[in-house]
């Protein structure tokens, strides 16, 4: 009776060490943007303005949209809060810059209707780090090429 009670036990045993292996193979690993990350990613961008003597507003979102940094330079207008904001979301969302999308809209104009939560227009950049998106960076208060300027030099200060 015993060797059968032993053979439960290791069996049970066995079992119940299996089951976080089992647990994790159902979970993928995934990389985020950490306090670091996001004040490398905030500086470089503020540094990419600052050099060209331009008022923007940077935003700096996840993945999801949420907003993790915002920085608004002096005598920035306050309308480039909302439009940095939604230019992120827009590229984090779409995982391209935003950019991508204003060029859809002559060919697609029903494609404005999206959202009013995204912006289509450029100056949002994601964040891609091995083929996947950490979030992204949009940026507001010049014109949209610098703007782009500003959120790309931001992605870059990111250190791998």
């Amino acid at each position: 009776m015993t060797t059968k009670i032993h053979r439960f036990a290791a069996l049970s045993l066995g079992a119940l060490l299996c089951l976080p292996l089992l647990a994790q193979a159902q979970l993928a690993e995934r990389k985020t943007l950490t306090d670091e990350a996001v004040k490398n990613i905030m500086a470089a961008a503020e540094a990419e303005a600052r050099a060209n003597n331009w008022n923007v507003v940077i935003a700096l979102v996840d993945e999801g949209g949420h907003l993790l940094s915002l920085q608004r330079l002096n005598n920035t207008q306050s309308a480039s809060i909302d439009i940095a904001i939604g230019k992120a979301r827009t590229a984090a969302a779409f995982r391209r810059p935003s950019q991508a999308l204003e060029a859809l809209i002559p060919n697609r104009p029903a494609f404005m209707s999206v959202s009013e939560e995204y912006v289509l227009m450029e100056g949002g950049v994601p964040v891609v780090v091995d083929g996947v998106t950490l979030g992204a960076v949009g940026v507001s208060g010049v014109q949209a090429s610098q703007d782009a300027q500003i959120a790309a030099a931001g992605v870059a200060g990111l250190q791998p």
